[in-house]
């Protein structure tokens, strides 16, 4: 049985927890923050959860996560 490819875009932006589920990064971070609050800023820098409807199509990019 041959290895399968991870896609190595994906492999960059989004990790698989402990129970499964897809984590990403939040957008609009790096710049223009002057404009942001520092509590908008503080809550860029951690990550959520995908959306279950795209997290399906992810792991399929992610074989081996």
């Amino acid at each position: 049985m041959p290895k399968i490819k991870t896609n190595r875009t994906a492999r960059k932006k989004f990790s698989v927890n402990k129970n499964g589920k897809v984590k990403r990064g939040k957008a609009y971070h790096s710049h223009n923050t002057a404009k942001k609050s520092p509590k908008r800023r503080r809550n860029l820098v951690k990550t959520t959860l995908v959306d279950q409807k795209d997290a399906r199509n992810i792991k399929r990019m992610l074989p081996y996560a």
